[in-house]
């Protein structure tokens, strides 16, 4: 039974208390957004979660890090280093995107090792299979697809993206529209060439009735994916873009008939004067189901630095209503994120989620900066450091260089300001 249809028939799961407690939530009030599709807790049946989430309206801002082999770098090991350091930098979720070695096992270690909810892209491992047993992506059969879909739920995966708004009138808008980078998706790229060859509609969109029984099955967030995001700030807010937005909002009222939870992808690449106009759009249109957004990165001019052009349209998207970021590393568009880049991309993220908590006025998170004011008038370094949204970095930048026996940093040494107002006032003593 899914969370949604336990709360419509009047039970409050321990779940549900959990999150509200996290949250400083009414529980009332919790129940209320999760029962109309406003809030999701990703947690499959099969799959022990330590640190449970909810992701939606009137709740902090989460953040995903995406982690995962590939087909050059097939090392288990070196993905699992990325998990914990993305666990210990404190994501909320991980998602998977292994496309390299023994996906199952893969899959099935990190389900095991993970203390946080994991997301998958099954078309990934449907669209591999296919090129191992017939030579081609395209040549995957909707039965596979499936059978992936429910061997992952089984599995424990707590939500999966599912590019179920890459139709054929959402391809027929992209191409005659036209646009600079095309689908820069994975998921929606194997999509657009398995509708193309074999000339039918998406099966995830077509057959959404059977993604929907697998969902309820496993109580799986449905994660509704843009296959057709932006891939540079020219392709934003397009006609294709649009296309699968509207597909996904009536696919959203169908997953909360059928009591399933579901959550919406967004862009992307967007110029910041268009960040809100998109989260409004999609609360519009999605009926205020979480949305998941992918940055935004603002500008496409940073490559080594797109963890940072992602935290500011991060920022503006989760401020303006965005309720779950997935990361960014500076090695996006580069290459494949090493242990440290993860680690990085996750604290650069909750940045991002936190100063847009602030303004949303989210419980708790202006009191976090007032405690840290508080720490910074009395020089207290000690609370200072663990006041820090990172603080192994914190401790390190002022230990290096910090002058002993003092109790000021070296920016500022004896012309302290806070030091010298004290004089000043006569605090001193």
């Amino acid at each position: 039974m899914t969370l949604i249809k336990r709360i419509r028939a009047g039970e409050i799961p321990e779940d549900v208390r959990i999150v509200a407690k996290s949250e400083s939530v009414n529980l009332d009030i919790l129940t209320g957004k999760i029962a109309s599709g406003k809030v999701v807790i990703p947690k499959n049946i099969n799959h022990s979660v330590n640190r449970l989430v909810g992701i939606g309206e009137g709740l902090t801002t989460k953040v995903n890090a995406n982690i995962g082999t590939s087909e050059d770098y097939p090392f288990l090991e070196e993905e699992l280093k990325k998990l914990e350091a993305a666990v210990q930098a404190k994501t909320d979720t991980i998602m998977d995107l292994s496309t390299g070695g023994d996906l199952d096992s893969i899959r099935r270690t990190m389900l095991k090792k993970s203390s946080v909810p994991v997301g998958t892209v099954p078309i990934y491992q449907a669209a591999i299979d296919a090129k191992s047993r017939y030579g081609s992506i395209i040549e995957m059969t909707k039965d596979h697809i499936f059978e992936v879909i429910r061997n992952q739920a089984k599995d424990g995966v707590d939500f999966m993206t599912v590019h179920c708004g890459v139709t054929r009138k959402a391809l027929d808008v992209l191409c005659k529209e036209g646009r600079v980078m095309d689908v820069v998706s994975r998921g929606g790229a194997f999509t657009m060439g398995w509708i193309l060859h074999n000339d039918k509609e998406n099966p995830l969109y077509e057959e959404f009735d059977e993604l929907l029984n697998i969902a309820k099955e496993y109580d799986v967030v449905l994660s509704l994916g843009d296959g057709m995001r932006p891939g540079c700030i020219a392709d934003a807010t397009d006609g294709a873009q649009i296309q699968e937005l509207l597909t996904l909002g009536e696919l959203v009222d169908r997953a909360l008939e059928a009591e399933v939870q579901v959550m919406v992808e967004g862009p992307g690449h967007v110029p910041f004067d268009q960040i809100e106009a998109n989260i409004k759009l999609e609360k519009e249109i999605c009926k205020g189901a979480p949305f998941y957004v992918l940055g935004p990165i603002v500008t496409d001019v940073a490559p080594g630095y797109d963890h940072i052009t992602s935290a500011i349209g991060g920022t503006l998207a989760a401020s303006a209503g965005a309720d779950f970021l997935c990361y960014v590393t500076s090695r996006e568009h580069l290459g494949l994120p090493t242990v440290e880049d993860v680690r990085e991309g996750v604290v650069v993220s909750r940045i991002a989620a936190h100063a847009a908590d602030i303004a949303k006025g989210i419980p708790g998170a202006r009191e976090w900066d007032l405690e840290m004011a508080k720490a910074r008038r009395l020089l207290d370094w000690e609370n200072e450091i663990k006041l820090a949204i990172d603080p192994e970095k914190a401790k390190s930048a002022y230990e290096e260089r910090k002058k002993k026996g003092e109790d000021v940093c070296t920016m500022c040494g004896n012309f302290c300001a806070l030091k010298l107002v004290d004089e000043y006032l006569g605090k001193q003593g």
